[in-house]
């Protein structure tokens, strides 16, 4: 029996899976639903090409193989589409497959109650990053020289982007680049700004956290490295070992210090890069003018906030027109210091106010340097725990104890007098 901060290495017995590692998540996966532990799968899966990243809710174990392997190029967020689409899994039980920014997700929409995690089991993926699909074709054409539609494959591996295509005369070619090499330029190549300072590269809050980071010696691209993160992650482990979906294996030694050594330089390259990107900003006055400058190019589409899962209420209070007026293109700034003040101490840097924003405003870097300022002051560190925000604790007594009593941070009443 399996036991909360046990590893093992991971790989599935099934000659349909052909996932990269062993195959072992898409294994934990598929055992998942074909033995009724979860009724559904929400999935990234391939769309028109390997730019093309999609979610997919799956139901079918036969269909989980179809979703193995990796999508580097895949910019999507899953908790915010299980808040929308799913009814925040109150109404079925699901298994995801996470990043970082993922699962930080699941745990800040929890927490102010838009979805159960009781019916959620994550298994953790270790990332180091993903790149933009129109980055990343821009990417492969300048500096790879590369067709980007030739490209079957792509992956982050070794501090480089590699990528797999077919030359002129259909031969298959293999190419990485260093990926300091690729974001040292102007261009903006590389991983997305936001995956560049992050700092959750191994995701424990999840139920199993899983990926090749660490995975050593003759069982290397053949197994999937697994450190069990909570009861319900060694349930599952245990059931698909027992099942015999997956075989296990005690990590080498050597694996562990390497696992140790990768995660530790990813985190350094994060803080240095926060350090170098917020410097950017500025500070004090002339960091505000810089913020009012970028932001006059709104055009007030909100798709940073039906994207952003902190972004949850009923009214939005941006949406008053005696806060904010409606009809007005850029909107006021005010528009922007209300998202800054309701989510700053929340962010979790998963970069899609950034990612959609149609007019490129670095939204993410303006919430997230702002987040990492509050987290200095008051030790809250969003994403890891079901632990409530700072805004949680700035109301009155009563107003605090029925924040505690309801795991939610929503303070306004209708005309009616009951909770949006």
């Amino acid at each position: 029996m399996s036991a909360k901060g046990d590893m093992f290495y991971a790989w599935t017995t099934s000659s349909d899976i052909k996932g990269e590692c062993g195959g072992a998540v898409t294994s934990f996966l598929q055992h998942a639903l074909a033995n009724k532990m979860v009724d559904a799968v929400l999935a990234v899966r391939r769309g028109a090409d390997l730019y093309d990243a999609k979610l997919e809710l799956i139901t079918d174990p036969a269909e989980i193989p179809k979703a193995a392997g990796s999508l580097h190029c895949g910019t999507l967020l899953s908790a915010k589409m299980v808040k929308k689409y799913m009814n925040g899994a109150n109404d079925l039980k699901i298994a995801v497959p996470v990043k970082g920014c993922d699962a930080m997700a699941f745990y800040e929409l929890a927490k102010r109650t838009q979805i159960n995690l009781d019916n959620v089991i994550l298994i953790g993926l270790n990332c180091g990053g993903t790149v933009s699909p129109i980055t990343a074709r821009d990417m492969i054409a300048d500096k790879y020289e590369v067709d980007p539609d030739s490209v079957f494959k792509e992956e982050i591996d070794k501090g480089q982007f590699i990528i797999d295509y077919n030359d002129a005369d259909g031969k298959h070619q293999h190419k990485g680049i260093a990926i300091d090499k690729l974001e040292e330029g102007p261009e903006g190549y590389g991983r997305r700004m936001n995956c560049q300072r992050c700092k959750c590269k191994i995701p424990r809050q999840a139920d199993l956290a899983c990926g090749n980071w660490g995975v050593f010696g003759e069982k290397s691209g053949k197994a999937t490295f697994v450190e069990v993160c909570s009861e319900k992650g060694a349930a599952l482990l245990d059931s698909a070992v027992k099942a015999h979906a997956v075989e296990v294996c005690a990590p080498e030694p050597k694996g562990l210090e390497i696992r140790g050594k990768v995660e530790t330089a990813m985190l350094k390259l994060g803080e240095k890069n926060r350090t170098r990107q917020f410097a950017g900003l500025g500070e004090g006055r002339e960091r505000l003018q810089k913020m009012m400058k970028l932001t006059s190019r709104c055009i007030g589409c909100r798709a940073c906030i039906e994207n952003c899962p902190i972004c949850y209420c009923v009214e939005c209070s941006t949406a008053k027109p005696h806060l904010i007026d409606q009809n007005r293109v850029p909107p006021d700034f005010m528009f922007h210091l209300i998202r800054f003040a309701h989510i700053a101490d929340s962010c979790i840097n998963c970069g899609q106010c950034q990612e959609l924003c149609p007019m490129d405003i670095p939204n993410a870097l303006f919430m997230h340097a702002q987040q990492v300022e509050l987290e200095k002051m008051f030790g809250h560190k969003p994403g890891y725990t079901m632990e409530l925000p700072v805004l949680a604790f700035a109301e009155e007594a009563n107003e605090r104890a029925r924040l505690h009593a309801t795991g939610s941070d929503m303070i306004y009443e209708n005309v009616f007098g009951e909770e949006k």
